[in-house]
């Protein structure tokens, strides 16, 4: 072996000399140069990679081609049963999500325009496509991950209106962002991005008798209406120029100023009440709708099941609820990556959140800003701030009483939820599947990748949009809703001849003085 190695270098490098100049090497052609004189240089160790190759692959692959030319029809099966045969999991590194929907036996019955029937399980099928995502990135850390690039996003003008909340127990203000034409920005530091005040005369005109549907839409843990997972959601029903928009801020969120000393909790439904409520009494003939992201998920299905059958809304969607905040808290906190990488995330920025209105907090309310200050993860965050603001002992008894997951069995609109089993954030363990499958106006649709509100496609687009935006839709110009059926109220879990019923919206947190001022 190494006499032939030492031969062929040889041969090149007598050819190589007989070249006088490089002009000469550059104008020889590859077929004036003897055969061995393309060969390059070999080593040992890549002589034993080649046997190595021929060695391992060679029989294999003259064995399946001889057998090929005999029997071609038998070796095409076995290779479409191989296919058949892998797991469909494994499509998920092709980013073919899988599309699961959990439901009632008995969806509820819809009527549409056209006077044709249809229930509620059929609606949300037809308005969810098929789950294609960019299979670069193959799970949910990394499609989470990736929300961290900084992407312009759509581009969605709002302008704002600061509301008196009207609960006399939880008093203080809150701003809503309304979804307007483009207009020349005034770049405003203190305002989000494509975003200003109302003028007064404005607000004064905001009132009508035109029927046209209203989404009112909830964001996420410390966000605002600038949040690119919620506009590319909202996007499409902007550009359609069939709907009007509204984005309700968490207090001190989107650079909202706080005046009460309350931020936002899991379970604080009331700013959301006010905003419904104006709406209904300026707008009196629109359709209301409503969507929730995370947090503002979990917000929107607490409020919707307390509302019951007296519920506003037409329907609702919940994207990437966490449901049962306990199980999601101590599923994070379990691994490393869980408790280092996102509750630290999310602690860090809701204490920069905090500092934002560290004189507002020191103001109104009795919280110790050096022990918030030394707090690294979200569960020590509310154990400082949730269970200092609203009076909870632990941060796990905030958890179970702020969470969402009864609160399915109380929904009676049509009601869509959005997930992803591979969430790491709002987690698969945490998702009621039982309660979806007990009430008929609510369906689960579950796919196998996604993350975190990310679901990002090639090229990236967010696959979410599309069920969101294609459900109201139908819900809005394809349903009648004035037909739907009335729904029993919300604790229909009696069973007298035990002398006993279940409430799905007992809450443990008693909240005084609830009069509305």
């Amino acid at each position: 072996m190494d006499t032939t190695i030492k031969n062929v270098g040889g041969i090149k490098h007598r050819i190589r000399s007989r070249l006088k100049n490089s002009q000469a090497l550059s104008t020889l052609s590859a077929a004036q140069l003897p055969f061995h004189a393309a060969i390059p240089t070999l080593t040992k160790r890549s002589f034993f990679r080649l046997f190595l190759l021929v060695f391992f692959l060679g029989p294999p692959l003259a064995t399946w081609w001889v057998v090929f030319r005999k029997r071609p029809k038998t070796i095409l099966e076995i290779a479409r049963r191989i296919v058949l045969s892998v797991p469909k999991s494994a499509m998920d590194w092709l980013g073919r999500a899988k599309v699961a929907f959990t439901h009632s036996d008995s969806p509820l019955p819809l009527k549409q325009k056209d006077g044709s029937q249809t229930d509620l399980l059929k609606l949300v099928e037809s308005s969810v496509p098929p789950c294609q995502l960019n299979p670069l990135l193959f799970n949910g850390h990394v499609q989470t991950f990736w929300t961290a690039q900084k992407v312009p996003g759509p581009p969605i003008y709002y302008k704002r209106k600061i509301f008196d909340a009207n609960h006399k127990t939880y008093p203080g203000t809150f701003t809503v962002d309304f979804v307007t034409d483009k207009f020349e920005e005034l770049n405003d530091r203190k305002l989000p991005i494509r975003t200003k005040y109302y003028e007064d005369e404005e607000w004064d005109a905001m009132h009508g008798d035109d029927d046209r549907p209203m989404l009112v839409v909830l964001h996420g843990l410390s966000g605002g209406s600038y949040e690119v997972y919620l506009r590319e959601a909202i996007y499409p029903l902007v550009q359609s120029g069939k709907w009007e928009i509204c984005v309700v801020n968490a207090r001190g969120c989107a650079k909202s100023a706080i005046t009460s000393g309350l931020l936002f909790n899991a379970r604080a439904t009331w700013d959301i009440r006010r905003v419904v409520s104006w709406i209904g009494e300026s707008f009196p003939n629109r359709p209301l709708f409503a969507a929730g992201f995370s947090l503002g998920a979990n917000i929107l299905t607490n409020y919707v099941a307390e509302e019951g059958s007296e519920c506003r809304l037409k329907a609702a969607v919940s994207c990437g609820n966490p449901f049962n905040l306990e199980v999601a808290s101590k599923a994070l906190a379990r691994s490393l990556f869980g408790k280092e990488v996102y509750l630290r995330v999310m602690g860090t920025n809701l204490k920069k959140l905090i500092n934002l209105h560290k004189k507002e907090i020191e103001m109104y309310t009795d919280l110790d800003m050096k022990r918030i200050n030394n707090v690294t993860y979200l569960y020590e965050f509310d154990r400082e701030v949730q269970c200092g603001t609203w009076g909870y002992p632990t941060e796990d008894a905030y958890y179970r009483d702020a969470s969402s997951a009864d609160s399915v069995l109380a929904i009676r609109i049509p009601f869509m939820a959005l997930g992803a089993l591979d969430d790491p954030i709002a987690v698969s363990e945490a998702i009621p599947y039982g309660e979806f499958k007990q009430n008929p106006c609510t369906v689960l649709c579950t796919t196998s990748l996604g993350g975190h509100l990310s679901w990002f496609e090639v090229g990236g687009g967010r696959w979410h949009a599309k069920p969101i935006c294609n459900f109201f839709n139908r819900m809005a110009f394809e349903v009648d809703l004035d037909a739907i059926s009335p729904q029993l109220a919300a604790r229909i879990t009696d069973r007298p001849n035990r002398g006993s019923h279940f409430d799905p919206m007992r809450r443990r947190l008693t909240i005084k003085e609830e009069e509305i001022l």
